[in-house]
């Protein structure tokens, strides 16, 4: 059963990309003042999005965790965390992209820039923490609550650009007040995050059952060492 989920996300995934492929590089026009180049905000915003969902779910797990004390939902986010922060990586790889060709520079450290640079070190180091730790119930303890910490820092960068004076854009999307997007503009981004999704719904269910395979093993290496 599992194995048709992740083939049937997958497809449909697939699916849904390349129509979207075709309607943003063929029928959406360029940006005023941006030109082609805008398009990337097609994958990038997608992207930032699955990242912070992945991420604020992860963290409501690991809560869930320290409330249930139950492996199988630290073993679920810490899955979630991993496909997160590559969406989390993609992001910032399309975003330095965009902002070589409109600001002229890969990078600059301002203030939602450097806020996201240190919220993916956080989980980069969530992730040196699981592995430096050998015990399963303070390894899940420990990662709860680094999961929380950063959940505090996600909503730092989501509001950075609002807050402090910075050279990243404001927000386009009405949804954060912002301006909006021209008719026929918006709908490629939310069918492209909804392909996004799905595909790494189907990352998660693979990682999750390789997770769950790790716990029982780590379970008969604990008994074997018990005799």
């Amino acid at each position: 059963m599992r194995l048709k989920i992740i083939l049937a996300l997958t497809v449909i995934a697939g699916l849904i990309l390349s129509w979207n492929l075709y309607r943003i590089f063929l029928q959406v026009p360029d940006e005023a003042n941006q030109g082609a180049i805008f398009r990337i905000i097609y994958f990038h915003v997608p992207a930032v999005i699955t990242a912070f969902v992945g991420f604020y779910t992860a963290m409501f797990l690991g809560i869930g965790y320290l409330i249930r004390r139950d492996l199988r939902l630290d073993s679920i986010a810490a899955s979630i965390n991993e496909v997160s922060l590559a969406f989390g990586l993609i992001t910032i790889c399309t975003g330095s992209i965009w902002g070589r060709v409109i600001w002229g520079i890969w990078w600059t450290w301002d203030a939602r820039l450097t806020s996201y640079f240190v919220c993916i070190l956080i989980y980069f180091g969530y992730f040196m923490l699981r592995r430096a730790i050998d015990d399963p119930t303070t390894r899940a303890r420990l990662s709860a609550v680094m999961s929380i910490f950063a959940g505090v820092e996600i909503v730092l960068v989501w509001k950075s650009i609002e807050w402090f004076r910075t050279q990243h854009p404001g927000p386009v999307l009405e949804i954060r007040g912002g301006g909006g997007m021209a008719p026929g503009m918006e709908a490629p981004l939310w069918w492209n995050f909804l392909a996004l999704l799905m595909l790494s719904t189907a990352l998660i269910l693979i990682r999750t059952r390789q997770e769950t395979m790790k716990l029982e093993i780590d379970a008969l290496r604990r008994h074997a060492h018990a005799f």
